[in-house]
């Protein structure tokens, strides 16, 4: 039987235009217990639509587990490795994330404290705040009245050693309703969105991409980001910029002797385009908060050479400019007509193309309000793929 598929509402602030293929919500399946049949249209429809909204669903932390599995047979963690993240903390993650004990590759994330679940006795759940991680913060009047700010926009990876994983499934369990809050930029722009309280933010790399002029659409396609070694504990002495789109240049990172122990070979550098496996379109997919480097290949050969960025291609090793060019590239798609925000119901299962779109936490809750959401990813059994030889020439 074929699934039925629907568009995701979207709020008045979104332009129709960027989202006509984005987002979808799935019924009449089950999807903790879809055939093989029903899974092949689900993978096809997420690769297409990049996230996925299936209402009401009952699902345990094993068919959770085993519905993200099936996106990628060969991987077995957690995305950032089990129990990896909760051991070390040092690293920014270390609050957030609780493991599931009898299925460590689910994380229960959310807000307040809960007790006997899924074998937790009692987790005492923290949401992500700016308020700890920007350089600058709402003030305390402003957050009163529902203002508020993006968290962090980033993929799910560890982006050391394990690959970034292919999807992420997020269950909605206990959800607590309040007031709607305003997420405002705070960069200059005047830029501000409107937003369910505790939303869960997505935009496209697709269109990050596709609504850069041609001489980044250049630079992206030839372009890799080298991340640091453990980019959670490097980054977590840094502040966020105010629209939680990368680090403010400050020299506040760890330094590399103050690391835990890392091999050059486990450093991850990936491209910045990453290869839809079912549209072969290209998605910027960068986390800029762990960026440390970038490498550019030259322009091929009879490619314009006027206008180009870096004709000759380049290793840029200074972190404020790699931010500051990766910045400009990415600012634009977290434009308020770009964002789809979530309203989350309790029992919504969200997946998303982890390879293709950003996402970030949003807002904050009373310590009253308890949130309970079950995450799951899997480091992937390979990386993604970059652009094609074909690709660079049509993009230079």
């Amino acid at each position: 039987m074929a699934i039925s598929l629907a568009p995701l509402p979207l709020p008045e602030s979104g332009d129709t235009s960027k989202f006509a293929d984005f987002g979808r919500e799935v019924k009449g399946v089950n999807p903790g217990t879809l055939s093989p049949e029903e899974f092949e249209q689900v993978k096809d429809a997420l690769y297409k639509h990049d996230v996925l909204l299936f209402r009401d669903t009952s699902l345990t932390p094993e068919q959770q587990y085993a519905l993200t599995k099936a996106f990628d047979p060969q991987s077995e963690s957690y995305g950032h490795g089990n129990n990896k993240t909760g051991s070390n903390a040092k690293s920014i993650l270390h609050p957030d994330l609780k493991t599931i004990p009898r299925v460590p590759q689910v994380q229960l994330i959310g807000n307040g404290t809960v007790f006997e679940h899924e074998g937790l006795a009692e987790a005492k759940l923290k949401h992500p705040s700016h308020t700890t991680f920007h350089k600058t913060r709402v003030s305390p009047e402003d957050e009163a009245k529902g203002i508020t700010r993006f968290y962090r926009w980033h993929i799910d990876a560890a982006l050391y050693d394990l690959s970034p994983p292919r999807v992420t499934t997020l269950y909605g369990i206990t959800v607590p309703q309040g007031n709607r809050q305003t997420c405002r930029y705070d960069d200059g722009t005047g830029d501000e969105l409107q937003v369910p309280l505790g939303t869960t933010a997505f935009v496209s790399g697709k269109t990050m991409f596709e609504i850069l002029p041609s001489e980044l659409k250049s630079l992206a396609v030839r372009s890799r980001v080298k991340y640091s070694p453990h980019p959670y504990v490097w980054m977590a002495p840094a502040h966020a910029l105010s629209t939680g789109l990368g680090i403010e240049s400050e020299g506040l990172e760890l330094p590399a002797d103050q690391l835990p122990p890392w091999e050059e070979s486990k450093i991850k550098i990936l491209p910045i385009l990453w290869k839809n496996p079912v549209t072969g379109q290209l998605h910027f997919q960068v986390h800029p908060c762990g960026a440390a480097e970038l490498l550019i290949d030259p322009l091929p050969s009879g490619a314009q050479r006027e206008g180009a960025i870096y004709p000759d291609g380049g290793h840029i090793t200074d972190v404020k400019e790699v931010r500051d060019i990766l910045y400009k590239m990415q600012r634009p798609a977290i434009a308020p007509s770009l964002v789809y925000p979530h309203d989350w119901s309790e029992r919504d299962l969200v997946l998303f193309h982890n390879r293709g779109v950003l996402h970030t936490v949003v807002g904050a809750f009373a310590t009253d309000q308890v949130r309970a959401f079950h995450q799951c990813n899997l480091a992937a059994s390979d990386d993604p793929t970059g652009p094609s030889a074909e690709d660079v020439k049509k993009w230079c």
